[in-house]
């Protein structure tokens, strides 16, 4: 029992708290949901009567219009209404297996509605009860469905939001019946009219759908879960999307407006006393899109705020020139640079040619990885380059006076990790790169934070290159190419999606391909590199291999990215339906960066028409954007980034794949705000 009115005592000041918003109080706060249904909702992701909102149907059923279960097709998907005129369940070998059936009849013809190994379904059906079924055909004599979605039709006060209307559909916990979540979001949509277009995540964001053709929020709410036509649905999500982008824009906005207030540039524009004897020893003249690049980092780098600027560029586009450029502005200046890759065998090519070219300009050069550690690092002085992978930032290490930190290979690497990898120092000039071309949705948002700066041209000279998807049985054929092509003197990479064979048949592992291989190319020397190698085992590897002395490469993926052997012209893919797209890109990448003719053959036998149809793209196109974006159509951003990875939220209405639009008006009406 309560205790009486006045033995309350008043809540001290200091421990009120303030009433939540009316949109984000607990949805167990509502009519009708008690504890049992709060945590059944809870498992949804559902606690907040904001949440309920966002929960986004996950199909609609037009139950204005359904069809006969006389008209019902085979394998046709389709909603069906009748009567149960016969259920029951039967129950197979010692009651370990059953099967639960329900007989529906509308007068045109029968329906058979059965659940194997389900028998609590039993207490959801009585006979003579109405009922929505939907689902397809698996039979026609008789008409025949397994395991259809099904909803019960009861007379009431709300029988009107489940029958002769557009009616949501949407994902559902053990336990949790559709009508009731229905019935929920409507009376809590009625409730909280008022509050729609004022109140929850987007409450601060202003109605960007003011001078369009979009709805309000509280609208477009009402018509996500109950449209009045078909085409009300896409209305309402592009509005919502809308919000979710210019929220997502306005915190990339607030982090670039936060960094900029108090990071202070170090001025690192440089004055081309090594610019220019560098650029004359190149041997060859930077292409006019590379030029325009510099000229943008450039002027970010001589500027009052550190540069945040992303390079893309397709493979062999010459991003690594531009790096160099950039860090003798940096050298120029009196700082030291630090350019981090991914990989040790990246990391080490980068050091071999950063030597190389910087070397007769008395630039010294370190490298820090986990298996090698700078020298002299205590004698270093300004001026000087460290190469390395994320050692480069671990806590043993303290770069010195540091005015520009390079990013290799951007996409291996996190949002997070990016911010945390340039805390260290005092906000030097930060240049990503990346040779996987970005979508350009992606660009605007998880990217957003950056300038972006494209190199859209080839260098000239490069050999044409030529892709080609091919059975395994034409592997024969396959070899004896490779063989034509290295007795004239060129090399040769075969990649395999697997280290080591882990008993399926299908997918080839280079370790168990090692031996055979030597054998198919017999006299040629055949080199075997792989992550399970150490450090000194892959340098010697890939040493060999440039030095021409290896003539055939079997690897892993791990040559994805960087490896640069101009003499290797062909490229051999097994199982390449096992990569991404933008993964066989890169892969493909590897070739074609000298002046012969190259050869990227992809093998495999997938029957998955969507694997092959990915497969053909490669063969049709070698523009990395356009794969790119044909990547992220058919796999989706999540496959492509992971949402750790990325940095980005979780979208209910916003399409990565697809609104571009609404992504750039959003950043539009974000950029409006502040002028």
């Amino acid at each position: 029992m309560s205790p009486p009115e006045n033995k309350i005592p008043p809540a001290h000041p200091a421990h009120r708290t303030a009433p939540k918003p009316p949109l984000q109080q607990p949805v167990g706060s509502l009519w009708g949901v008690g504890s049992e249904r709060a945590a059944q909702l809870a498992r949804l992701g559902i606690s907040t009567v904001e949440d309920l909102f966002l929960n986004r149907p996950r199909r609609y059923e037009d139950r204005r219009h359904f069809k006969k279960i006389s008209e019902l097709m085979k394998g046709e998907p389709a909603t069906a209404r009748g009567t149960i005129v016969a259920l029951g369940l039967k129950r197979f070998r010692h009651g370990t297996k059953s099967i639960f059936e329900i007989i529906l009849d509308d007068g045109t013809a029968r329906l058979h509605c059965r659940w194997w190994n389900l028998p609590f379904m039993q207490n959801y059906f009585a006979q003579g009860d109405e009922v929505f079924v939907f689902g397809r055909l698996i039979e026609t004599k008789p008409r025949t469905m397994d395991h259809p979605e099904t909803e019960v039709i009861e007379s009431g006060e709300e029988s009107f939001i489940h029958i002769a209307r557009i009616v949501p559909i949407y994902s559902l916990t053990e336990g949790l019946p559709q009508r009731w979540l229905r019935g929920l979001t409507w009376r809590t949509l009625e409730k909280f009219e008022s509050q729609l277009d004022s109140e929850g995540a987007q409450s601060k964001t202003p109605n960007a759908a003011q001078d369009t053709v979009l709805p309000s929020r509280g609208n477009a709410l009402r018509m996500i879960h109950f449209p009045e036509e078909l085409s009300d649905m896409e209305i309402a999500r592009q509005r919502l999307a809308l919000d979710e982008f210019i929220e997502l824009q306005r915190q990339i906005q607030l982090r670039r407006e936060k960094f900029e207030t108090n990071a202070k540039a170090l001025p690192c524009g440089g004055d081309n006393h090594l610019m220019r004897p560098f650029l004359s020893r190149l041997g060859f003249k930077l292409t006019d899109s590379q030029t325009a690049v510099l000229r943008e980092i450039r002027a970010d780098m001589g500027g009052t705020h550190p540069m945040r600027r992303l390079l893309q560029g397709d493979v062999g586009s010459g991003k690594t020139v531009v790096a160099a450029c950039s860090a003798l502005m940096a050298v120029e200046s009196g700082c030291n640079v630090a350019l981090m890759a991914p990989t040790e065998i990246l990391a080490e090519q980068h050091f071999t040619n950063f030597k190389g070219w910087f070397g007769p300009l008395d630039i010294q050069v370190e490298l820090q990885t986990s298996s090698r550690k700078a020298e002299n690092l205590a004698a270093s002085k300004a001026g000087m380059l460290f190469v390395g992978t994320h050692a480069l930032f671990s806590s043993g290490f303290d770069l010195p006076k540091p005015g520009l930190v390079i990013i290799d290979e951007q996409h291996k690497f996190g949002v997070a990790q990016r911010e945390q990898l340039v805390r260290k120092g005092n906000y030097p000039h930060v240049l990503v790169m990346t040779a996987t071309p970005i979508p350009r949705t992606l660009g605007l948002t998880l990217y957003g934070d950056l300038d972006i700066s494209v190199i859209d041209k080839m260098p000239a000279g490069r050999g044409k290159l030529q892709t080609f998807v091919r059975p395994a049985d034409k592997l024969p054929k396959v070899f004896e190419f490779i063989r034509e092509k290295i007795s004239a003197g060129r090399q040769a990479y075969v990649v395999y999606p697997r280290v080591e064979d882990s008993g399926g048949k299908e997918l080839k592992a280079v370790t168990a391909e090692f031996e055979n291989l030597k054998k198919a190319f017999m006299p040629f020397k055949v080199g075997l590199l792989h992550g399970k190698l150490s450090s000194r085992e892959k340098e010697t590897v890939m040493a060999g291999f440039r030095a021409n002395q290896i003539h055939v490469l079997l690897s892993t993926s791990l040559i994805e990215v960087g490896v640069d052997v101009p003499n290797a012209t062909i490229m051999l893919i097994e199982n390449a339906e096992q990569f991404g797209l933008a993964q066989l890109h890169q892969l493909r990448g590897r070739i074609g960066r000298g002046g012969h003719q190259s050869f990227c053959i992809l093998i495999s036998n997938a029957k998955n028409p969507e694997a092959r149809k990915r497969l053909m793209i490669l063969e049709e196109t070698a523009d990395g954007f356009k794969i790119a974006e044909a990547d992220l159509k058919l796999r989706g951003p999540g496959e492509l980034l992971g949402r750790e990875q990325s940095g980005l939220p979780k979208f209910h209405f916003g399409n990565l794949v697809e609104d571009l639009d609404l992504i750039r008006r959003a950043r539009d009406f974000v950029k409006s705000l502040n002028r």
